[in-house]
């Protein structure tokens, strides 16, 4: 008996271990499937980005619903090529153009732009421009001039030799001149005319052989040019999307990092914050931010009153503002639309630009919502970035100097000195002021009224930012969608935002590119703004992904032309340079006052393109025939959303609300 109970308690006791261990495959299973990205956002770095992928089969198939490219914009192909005769440049010419280009990567490139549509129009020889912010004296690399510390030179010459003649620098009798300050040099706004040009700076080109132009408001011609100057137009394309490359080294780096974010076999979005200090100080917008960050936004609002840069009052209702759509939509109104619009919380984001106000914290409610939000510094070692900025020579790692220790004589004095006052005042506080708290580029506000002339730590990071955007701007031209969180719209100068979205445009205009009204958009959060998280109001949601769906379409693209097209023609560069391939729909056109066309005013494409589009639209419909049935139904079920908003176009998305209110439109809810 005692060998028989011995047996069974063996058995029972193996029973149990092999229960055990099969729960634990099964929780490891199930934890594994319920987070596919979790360590891919993590471990990026330490894993060398051998992301393998995730999903097999039908889940790996595109929701054409969040991913799908727009059908009444796939018509639209770039075409910047001359339409008219073109003359190819002659070396024998009034004389040469040099430039100081001031500002971030959005001024750079819209000026340069502007500079070689100048010199096509004067008949002049380019130089090639000097960019500031990545100057010797900034503390970049030896290695690099300052225009080929973000660009290619040879592709950017070779790239206009039927256009424009680019040379590298002036001839040694030119350069005597300039040295001893001989050169006439102009300070041409962003909006100045072709006429300014033709007859104020050309008489004196044609006399000296060389002008100079300081270049300060990211551009130095105005957006729209009579229709008679739409070759012009085009070479602004041929500019800004072909000739325009980085360097080699930025461009590989910034593809790689494409192929990262798509290594699981999943589209990503790309989403520019717009956060960034001149832009909320411009607009007004101080009040969106607390404490230290607001001060040091007034303080920069302050100087461009003071510059002539901003007409306005200091103080103003920033809440106002934000309501006028002036100002950028925060990350955690950002994270609620993309979850309106279907994006599920596993949806790969990529957080563009190098400057975001605030920090990392200001992004944490997006990552709240969507953990897989990542920047430059997960999809790229540090190795990799720091091989960009090529050898620099060292700078001190801790710039903070503490102010000299006063002694009780001093402080005695500056009291006596101080003058009779109301009431004492209060002692010091117990707690120290930590060095931490005086360090970074804000840490002078501690200390000081005045804001400090930046460091050579500051000057080598402004410089540095140049590269960090060009990365940004490769993965947001390529992501499978992009989402601003502000773009210009009429007000201001170039945006990152605006320029990506234009070179989407010319691309491939029929791509998922937001372009929303953020005026339309305040008005909607101000409906929910006590309930922000937990409100379940269908009649709202529905109206949200109305307007987003239009700004995808005709509507955003019209809307764009009538507000960002007059500052910054790369924000939208139709009709000039594209084309439209024959379909059996026909396009609606839409021209403005001034009889320009908004939308639909394309030139049908060569028969060339026509050919290769076709062969492009067979092997896509044999693809489409093999993806599952779930995805089409979708798909339909967007058209059907489409189609409902159509009806109601000519009325505002927000007075559709109270007509169609439903039982969660109580407030009380």
């Amino acid at each position: 008996m005692k060998m028989a109970f011995k047996s069974k308690i063996k058995w029972i006791a193996l029973f149990v271990l092999i229960l055990s261990m099969v729960s634990l495959v099964i929780h490891l299973s199930i934890t594994k499937l319920s987070g596919p990205y979790s360590l891919q956002s993590t471990l990026m770095p330490a894993i060398g980005f051998n992301l393998t992928p995730i999903f097999g089969g039908d889940r790996a198939v595109r929701n054409k619903r969040s991913w799908g490219h727009v059908k009444s914009l796939k018509s639209l192909q770039p075409y910047a090529n001359p339409r008219s005769s073109y003359p190819v440049p002659n070396e024998k010419n009034n004389g040469y153009i040099y430039a100081k280009i001031f500002g971030g990567f959005e001024k750079i490139r819209s000026s340069i732009c502007d500079l070689v549509t100048i010199s096509r129009l004067l008949n002049a020889t380019l130089v090639i421009p000097e960019i500031q912010e990545s100057l010797q004296s900034k503390g970049i690399s030896y290695k690099f001039k300052s225009f080929s510390y973000l660009y290619d030179e040879e592709q950017f010459i070779a790239s206009l030799k039927n256009d424009v003649i680019v040379v590298n620098s002036l001839p040694e009798n030119l350069k005597a001149g300039r040295r001893r300050n001989e050169i006439h040099t102009y300070k041409p706004k962003s909006s100045a005319s072709p006429s300014f040009y033709v007859k104020e700076i050309l008489p004196e080109l044609k006399k000296s052989k060389v002008i100079g132009l300081v270049l300060h408001d990211g551009g130095c011609l105005q957006s729209i040019l009579p229709p008679s100057m739409s070759e012009f137009q085009r070479l602004r394309c041929r500019v800004a999307f072909h000739a325009l490359k980085f360097r080699p080294k930025i461009q590989v780096l910034g593809q790689l990092m494409v192929q990262r974010l798509r290594a699981s076999g999943q589209p990503f979005l790309a989403f520019h914050p717009g956060l960034v200090r001149n832009t909320l100080a411009y607009h007004g917008c101080a009040e969106l931010y607390q404490d230290v960050h607001t001060e040091l936004i007034q303080y920069r609002r302050a100087q461009m009153i003071k510059q002539g840069i901003l007409n306005d009052e200091l103080s103003v209702d920033s809440h106002v503002r934000r309501s006028n759509g002036s100002c950028p939509l925060m990350p955690e109104e950002i994270g609620l639309l993309l979850k309106e619009m279907g994006y599920s919380t596993e949806t790969m984001i990529y957080v563009a630009g190098s400057e975001t106000f605030g920090g990392q914290r200001i992004l944490i409610p997006l990552r709240a919502n969507f953990s897989n939000t990542v920047d430059r510094t997960q999809v790229c070692t540090k190795q990799e970035l720091s091989d960009l900025v090529g050898p620099e020579t060292p700078l001190p790692l801790n710039p903070f100097q503490p102010p000299p220790t006063k002694s009780e004589e001093q402080l005695k004095e500056e009291w006596n000195r101080a003058g009779p006052r109301p009431r004492p005042l209060p002692p010091r506080p117990d707690r120290p002021i930590y060095q931490h708290e005086k360090e970074g580029w804000y840490g002078w506000i501690t200390e000081s009224d005045t804001e400090p002339d930046p460091s050579s730590v500051d000057l080598r990071n402004q410089a540095h930012r140049l590269i960090w955007d060009a990365l940004d701007y490769i993965v947001s031209v390529e992501a499978d969608a992009f989402f601003p969180g502000f773009h210009n719209d009429g007000s201001g100068w170039p945006d990152f935002s605006s320029l990506v979205m234009g070179h989407r445009l010319y691309e491939s205009a029929s791509s998922k590119t937001y372009r929303p009204d953020r005026r339309v958009l305040a008005e909607l959060f101000n409906i929910i703004h006590d309930n922000l998280y937990h409100h379940n109001n269908r009649t709202w949601k529905r109206v949200v992904r109305e307007h987003l769906n239009k700004s995808l379409s005709e509507d955003g693209l019209i809307r764009q032309s009538l507000l960002s097209k007059p500052t910054t023609f790369l924000s939208h560069p139709l009709p000039e340079c594209s084309c439209r391939i024959p379909s059996a729909e026909v396009p609606k056109q839409v021209k403005g006052n001034d009889g320009r066309f908004l939308y639909g005013g394309e030139d049908e494409c060569p028969r060339w393109m026509q050919l290769s589009q076709e062969d492009t639209r067979s092997e896509s419909a044999v693809v489409e025939e093999g993806s599952d049935d779930n995805s089409e139904s979708e798909y339909e079920n967007d058209g059907v959303e489409q189609q409902e908003s159509d009806d109601s176009r000519g009325r505002s998305s927000l007075t559709q609300i109270p007509m169609d209110q439903d039982d969660e439109w109580d407030p009380n809810d």
